[in-house]
């Protein structure tokens, strides 16, 4: 039989280990002895690790993060079939049935000049923004506008109120906008869906000065705008909105994903850069 001091991980508490893993105790030492020997320190690091993404990171996240927070290289499939032996997977977000229209439907205002591809080499090149509903309080209901570089998938804006008017989308737009430089902005195409705050005239009229071209969405094809969409739903999995009392508690929530998502959690598509480092590596 294997002690219970054999078998704790050495960074966190057995009991948090499991509770975060979904596991009961008891099941755990059951399983354990089941095995009849002790966990290497691989398996440790990688349970503890599965443990700290509350059972929500499959094998790429977990071996990024052996990477960076312990400079260990281990082989994509030695992750899985660890994880496999130790009967953990990831809990896996359900994906909306998304309502579609015909592809050759026509635009009401502007064309749809990404046509889905989403492979943009050059950062400030094509940004991707949309508004989503979050809730938070007793039901409260506060909606989020959020713009993604296509280069680096960095949030390089965001605004949050409880009303879903223009100012929802036009506020502090232009000063981002004008941080970049004027060279640069006339090949910036800004991407969207064509709710009615991108086809208002307050909108429209700030992207014109600035010369940044509009892009628009076929009409309830949210496909055509996949990667903000993609961002929503990361931080619909990884934050929990609804313990935020106030909209004032939930802004600084989001804030503090936004600035996490960009600086410290790494893509696999990034080769394992977070966005504000793969920015860096293309300067």
């Amino acid at each position: 039989m294997v002690s219970k001091a054999k078998i704790e991980c050495p960074s966190m508490s057995l009991l948090k280990l499991c509770s975060s893993a979904k596991v009961s105790r008891g099941g755990y030492y059951k399983w354990c002895r089941k095995r009849s020997y002790q966990l290497s320190v691989d398996e440790q690091l990688i349970l503890e690790t599965f443990a700290r993404g509350k059972s929500k990171w499959g094998s790429r996240r977990v071996k990024m993060h052996l990477l960076r927070q312990h400079g260990l290289i281990m082989n994509l499939k030695k992750v899985r079939r660890i994880l496999r032996s130790l009967g953990l997977k990831a809990t896996v977000r359900h994906k909306r049935n998304p309502q579609l229209t015909f592809a050759g439907e026509a635009h009401r205002i502007l064309p749809n000049l990404l046509q889905q591809n989403f492979k943009i080499e050059k950062p400030d090149h094509v940004y991707s923004t949309d508004v989503t509903h979050l809730y938070y309080g007793k039901s409260q209901r506060a909606y989020l506008s959020a713009t993604k570089d296509l280069a680096t998938r960095e949030i390089v804006y965001h605004s949050l109120s409880t009303n879903t008017d223009v100012a929802l989308v036009t506020h502090g737009l232009k000063e981002m906008l004008q941080k970049i430089s004027p060279a640069k902005r006339k090949n910036l195409v800004i991407h969207s869906d064509q709710g009615a705050v991108y086809m208002s005239t307050s909108y429209r009229r700030i992207l014109r000065s600035l010369n940044v071209q509009q892009s628009m969405s076929r009409r309830g094809n949210c496909l055509d705008n996949a990667p903000i969409e993609s961002f929503f739903g990361h931080l619909k999995d990884e934050i929990d909105s609804s313990s935020c009392l106030t909209i004032r508690e939930l802004s600084d929530e989001i804030e503090r994903y936004i600035k996490y998502y960009n600086s410290q959690r790494p893509q696999w598509d990034l080769k394992g850069k977070t966005p504000m480092e793969y920015r860096g590596s293309l300067n």
